[in-house]
């Protein structure tokens, strides 16, 4: 099965607020998720997953609902790593997706995790 990539991350920082577009591609279309929320180093990872569930929303056609239940980065060993939890609305099942944040992009991982999480339940949300 074929899978949604990455084709771009953008954000905007204004002084008190960050937005964040998260475009994804999968069969040949892409899709936006956009989110907002405050700024600051602690809430841009919880708007980059957010802006991505939105995406990954539009690829299903808008007929489900995806929860970011928990975002979070840590160090492994050596190596920084991107963790991602996700549920599907009106499911008891917590999904968990990691992805190494390379170089110092944040961001890509955070997605890539996202991404990670929900990548076995996709027959399901398509």
């Amino acid at each position: 099965m074929d899978r949604p990539a990455i084709v771009g991350i953008d954000h905007r920082e204004e002084p008190d607020r960050t937005e964040v577009t998260i475009v994804l591609g999968y069969r040949d279309e892409e899709y936006r998720g956009e989110a907002s929320g405050p700024a600051g180093p602690e809430a841009f990872p919880r708007i980059v997953g957010e802006a991505t569930l939105r995406a990954v929303e539009q690829v299903a056609g808008g007929g489900v609902r995806l929860d970011l239940e928990a975002v979070a980065t840590a160090s492994l060993g050596e190596v920084q790593v991107a963790m991602a939890q996700v549920r599907l609305d009106g499911d008891e099942h917590r999904f968990i997706g990691s992805a190494l944040i390379e170089g110092h992009d944040s961001a890509a991982a955070t997605v890539k995790a996202v991404l990670d999480a929900i990548n076995r339940q996709l027959e399901r949300i398509l």
